[in-house]
């Protein structure tokens, strides 16, 4: 069974326009939680979802906004670094996701860009 508890970066791709997100996955046995930032305004989600072998589902739920949920499915590559498949939010909205493993951090990257958008000025 693949351990995919750690951080990953990826991408979805909606109507062909590619969406980052940054994958923080907790594994317990087949089980998984976890969040997920995407770049959007859309934001932070929260996950649940199971590991059968290298198949990969899980429930996407965000946490603001009308917190629809998207369902994820897919495979994980042998060496465990790299994920991919299909989302479906309806019977007519889906598309492709792929994710790798990750040091970088979105979070700490979309704080950064926020920060250079604000005039230092304005921060009293």
């Amino acid at each position: 069974m693949a351990d995919l508890s750690g951080t990953w970066l990826g991408t979805y791709w909606q109507q062909g326009v590619p969406t980052r997100f940054e994958l923080t996955l907790l594994q317990g046995s087949n089980a998984l939680s976890g969040s997920i930032l995407d770049e959007n305004h859309l934001g932070e989600a929260s996950l649940t979802g199971e590991v059968i072998g290298r198949r990969i589902n899980f429930d996407k739920r965000y946490i603001t906004g009308n917190r629809h949920s998207v369902s994820y499915t897919g495979t994980v590559s042998e060496d465990e670094d790299f994920m991919q498949g299909r989302w479906q939010i309806n019977l007519f909205d889906s598309g492709n996701w792929e994710a790798r493993r990750s040091d970088e951090n979105l979070t700490i990257n979309l704080e950064n860009r926020r920060a250079e958008q604000v005039p230092a000025g304005n921060l009293l």
